[in-house]
């Protein structure tokens, strides 16, 4: 049995709620676009402020996809 191999690339997920939706929205997204989405990681959190008020959770996550 062969071990499988994967690919990574990286995605940015948005909320304006909370930053586990915005995991989920980017994890959502990616699995659209390829089905084999196998595991992720968080490589970077960020927000967009104004007016001393959090307008959007963002998270950069790289995303690994089983090669088939």
């Amino acid at each position: 049995m062969e071990s499988p191999s994967y690919k990574k690339f990286e995605i940015v997920g948005t909320s304006p709620l909370s930053l586990s939706e915005a995991i989920v929205n980017a994890v959502q997204k990616a699995a659209q676009v390829e089905p084999t989405v196998s595991w992720f990681e968080v490589a970077e959190i960020r927000g967009r402020v104004h007016n001393g008020n959090i307008e959007q959770f963002q998270v950069t996550l790289r995303i690994g996809a089983k090669l088939e």
